[in-house]
């Protein structure tokens, strides 16, 4: 017989519908996932992305899902108070759910959530890739040190997306056999004869010559993402003599003053504007390698995602998949937050190695294969194991 579980998320994400998805093709396991929030295209271009849209693949088909009634007074999912889901506790003492998953305590609604099971008995995980290398102020972190140190301690499981996650969680007390990792995924993307002609064809629009390296900025035009580090750093490699190209795909607010400074500095850089998730693919054959310059990125999906069609990245030492997906030299490169010069240095060195792009590429593919849905779900599973065995 299936187990059955609820997994309790603000809304529909587009990095998470294949998860959902392959836990729904489990032989083990029944889930239903409980969205807090139907997020509107004014919610997505409020969030950061500077544009209205909404997601252009499925997000909601081959799982089961309820949308659940938002009584916030101002509804979205950017703040704490933007979820309040009041009949949570009614459908967990209903449903009598084996386990249920939260996606985390950010928002009211999870934390409406681990309180009902709680109250009915029913054993929650929390899933987070929260980590401990954040800029916060000393008085921030202490504000969390007591509350913290005694809920995550009552979890029955805690989900770790990486080892910045599973260490997050030690640190406030958690039970190191009750820490499992359940690591982020995206799906890997065909492939086919045809991607050769993609990657000149999107060259061709956009002037770029075949011996070319191209980096490739993917995100929010916000300034946690520190996107004017990445124009700053491509004119640095490309005035020392480099062979590089700057893409630059998303949109937000900074994107005027992203503009002025590539014209003022003359680099070469292109805005592609923000593309969606059919289209997205386009960049990174285009490109060559990822750089994620974030002051404060908890995991950093864009890295699993470029290393499935076989980029090397680089990103700082806040991007919180660093430890997990990055190998020095192998994988992609580390550099500190907000050091220029690093980067550049590090965009410099492999646009004038010959190959060297293509073999990091080959190594990062080999590497996020074991990133996969099926890896997600297995640690998901075993998990679930060690729960029903406490109950026995």
């Amino acid at each position: 017989m299936k187990r059955r579980i609820a997994i309790v998320a603000s809304h529909p994400v587009q990095y998470h519908a294949h998860w959902y998805r392959a836990l729904a093709n489990s032989a083990e396991l029944d889930p239903e996932v409980l969205y807090c929030h139907q997020a509107t295209p004014g919610d997505q271009a409020q969030a950061g992305f500077g544009v209205d849209f909404t997601w252009d693949v499925p997000l909601l088909e081959g799982y089961r899902h309820r949308f659940l009634r938002n009584a916030a007074r101002k509804p979205g999912v950017s703040a704490f108070g933007g979820t309040d889901s009041p009949e949570l506790r009614g459908i967990l003492v209903r449903e009598r759910y084996d386990a249920v998953v939260v996606s985390g305590w950010h928002t009211k609604s999870y934390w409406q959530a681990i309180r009902a099971c709680r109250e009915c008995g029913t054993p929650v995980m929390v899933r987070s890739d929260s980590h401990l290398h954040e800029a916060r102020p000393p008085l921030h972190r202490a504000l969390k040190w007591l509350p913290y140190r005694y809920f995550i301690p009552q979890l029955d499981a805690c989900l770790a997306a990486g080892r910045w996650s599973r260490d997050y969680f030690l640190h406030y007390g958690a039970r190191p056999d009750r820490v499992f990792t359940v690591p982020h995924s995206v799906p890997h993307p065909a492939t086919g004869p045809d991607r050769d002609a993609s990657r000149q064809e999107s060259r061709n629009r956009l002037r770029i010559d075949d011996r070319t390296i191209v980096f490739l900025f993917c995100g929010k035009f916000i300034g946690l993402k520190r996107p004017l580090d990445f124009i700053r750093a491509v004119a640095a490699a490309s005035q020392a003599g480099a062979p590089v190209f700057g893409l630059m795909v998303g949109d937000g607010p900074m994107r005027g003053e992203m503009e002025g400074l590539a014209q003022s500095l003359r680099v070469p850089v292109a805005f592609t504007g923000f593309l969606n998730q059919k289209a997205i693919p386009e960049a990174y054959v285009a490109s060559d390698v990822l750089v994620l310059p974030s002051d404060r990125e908890t995991w950093g999906l864009v890295v699993n995602e470029a290393m499935t069609y076989r980029r090397p990245c680089i990103v700082s030492d806040r991007v919180g998949s660093g430890p997990d997906l990055i190998l020095p030299g192998r994988t992609g490169f580390v550099f500190p937050a907000g050091n220029v010069e690093a980067l550049g240095e590090y965009m410099r060195r492999i646009a004038c190695t010959r190959g060297m792009a293509e073999q990091m590429g080959a190594e990062a593919e080999k590497l996020i294969s074991h990133y996969s849905p099926q890896a997600a779900v297995d640690g998901l599973l075993q998990a679930f194991a060690a729960i029903m065995e406490d109950n026995r």
